[in-house]
Order: C-alpha cells, then structure tokens, then sequence
C-alpha cells in the first residue's frame, strides 16, 4: 500500500468562484462591454447625435465578431459565454431596432418581424427545457448568422442615412432582411420540434 501524501489534496475550488472565473475571461469581457455600451448608444440616439451613435455601435459591432474569434483562436470558450452572447447580440439588436423605429428609420413591419422571430427562439427554449428538462444546444445557423449580419446593416445604414442621406437600395436591404429574419426563425422552430421529438418530456415517463 503506497504511502500517504505528506500534502493534502486541495478541496475543489467553490462552484461560485468558478463561474466568475469563467465570466472574466477576455471574449466574455469584451460580450459584457457590449452591454454596458447599449444605455450609452441609446442615448446618442435621444439626443439624434447619429454620427456619435453610430461610432458607437460600429465599436460594439466589432466587439461581436470579436469576442467569438478570441474564444476560438486562445481556447477561451465557456458555457457562461456560449449564453452571454446571443443574448448580449439580441439586446443590442433589438434596442437599435425599437429606437430607430420610433425615430421613423424603420418600418413598424420589420420591428415586428425581429421581435417575432426573437420571441419565438426565447420562448421556444424555455418552454422546451422546461417539458425535458434538458437543455438544448445552442448552434447558430447560417440562416441565424445571415439575419444578424442583416439586421446590423439596417441598423448602421439607418444611422449613416439620418446623417449623410443615402437612399441607395435601402428598400431592397429591409425587405432582404426581413425574408431572412423570417426564415431564420422558422428554421430555429423546425429544428426546435425536431429535436424535441427525439425527447420524451418529463412529465410522461
């Protein structure tokens, strides 16, 4: 029987300090920057400060694109982030959306769409790990990623509009968007039902 180690193995570190270990990273950082920056961005908009707005939503765009290239390239992907950021991508989006909407920059069809389409993917999950008591994975589709890019167009060429006034295949672009947005959450709800057809909700075992 081998002796016993002189030093005592370290308890494991409290699950609390985990979590915050996780949320601290550099892409998770950079997700939680673009929250802080929304507030900031929405009041730019109130006071119809568009070039200062738009500065400021081109930094928090980037940060989107960067945040999850950093995760990949150093191996810094958490589950804490893997949730942070649709959720940060969705807050920024959809107060962009509501705001310029009641500035006149985009049509209350549209809004309604992205709302839609949003509630539909929130609802769904919710309702879905509730019934299973699984979670279900979180993969953004190409149909998902194109809306997004979309939407972020609509929103930067509406505050480069109220500013410099460029009408150019602007109806073309909402009316893009919006099929896109449309598709991608008939396609989240697809694959919603299709994997939750391969679970047998809790309460039926």
């Amino acid at each position: 029987m081998p002796p016993a180690s002189s030093h005592p193995t370290p308890p494991p570190a409290p699950t609390h300090r985990l979590a915050f270990g996780q949320l601290l990273n550099l892409p998770n950082a950079l997700t939680l920057l673009r929250i802080v920056l929304i507030p900031f961005f929405l009041a730019l908009l109130s006071k119809h400060r568009y070039t200062d707005a738009l500065y400021l939503f081109g930094v928090a765009a980037l940060s989107d694109g960067l945040d999850g290239a950093v995760a990949r390239w150093f191996d810094m992907r958490t589950e804490i982030g893997a949730y942070l950021d649709p959720f940060a991508d969705k807050l920024l989006l959809v107060s962009a959306f509501v705001a310029l909407t009641f500035e006149n920059s985009f049509p209350a069809w549209l809004l309604g769409v992205v709302l839609i389409r949003d509630v539909v993917i929130v609802f769904g999950y919710f309702m879905f790990a509730f019934f299973t008591g699984e979670r279900p994975p979180m993969r953004p589709t190409y149909l998902g990623k194109g809306s997004t890019f979309l939407q972020l167009c609509c929103v930067i060429g509406a505050l480069a509009q109220a500013r410099l006034k460029w009408p150019l295949y602007w109806h073309g672009l909402l009316y893009l968007t919006l099929v896109v947005t449309a598709s991608a959450g008939l396609h989240y709800a697809y694959q919603g039902l299709r994997w939750l057809s391969t679970r047998e909700p809790e309460m039926f075992e």
